[in-house]
């Protein structure tokens, strides 16, 4: 599956990782009906418009979601959490820089870019003010 996927030159997926990989959090938006896509797709959700183009995301979020998970000792526990982005779309990704139990629903955060296990991601960490 991921050999085709490298394969296939209609890969926004392949787009995406590219891009974060250069340090540009992108997402995709319709330019007829200015709606925000995330996760990357050929098509926008609901409309199957397909003139979607890449810009840049603004990287703020609000916790829609969250929940801890518990490491087995000695591993650390870690969160997951799904966002709301500002432009509109939710993605599934975790909250660094605070305890896991201190994320709170409804709390604001700011995307950042980081490599792991030599690929790049998108995480979050509560924004400031």
């Amino acid at each position: 599956m991921a050999d085709e996927r490298a394969r296939n030159p209609m890969n926004p997926e392949k787009e995406f990782f590219e891009r974060l990989a250069s340090g540009r959090f992108m997402i995709q938006k319709s330019r007829s009906t200015g709606g925000h896509v995330y996760h990357p797709r050929v098509a926008e959700p609901g409309t199957g418009a397909t003139d979607l183009e890449w810009v840049e995301a603004s990287g703020r979020g609000i916790v829609y979601s969250t929940t801890v998970i518990r490491g087995k000792p000695p591993a650390a526990n870690a969160n997951l959490a799904l966002i709301d982005l500002a432009e509109g779309p939710r993605m599934m990704s975790r909250v660094d820089g605070i305890a896991p139990e201190a994320v709170k629903i409804g709390m604001a955060v700011r995307a950042r870019i980081i490599t792991e296990e030599e690929h790049p991601l998108v995480v979050f960490e509560p924004a400031e003010g």
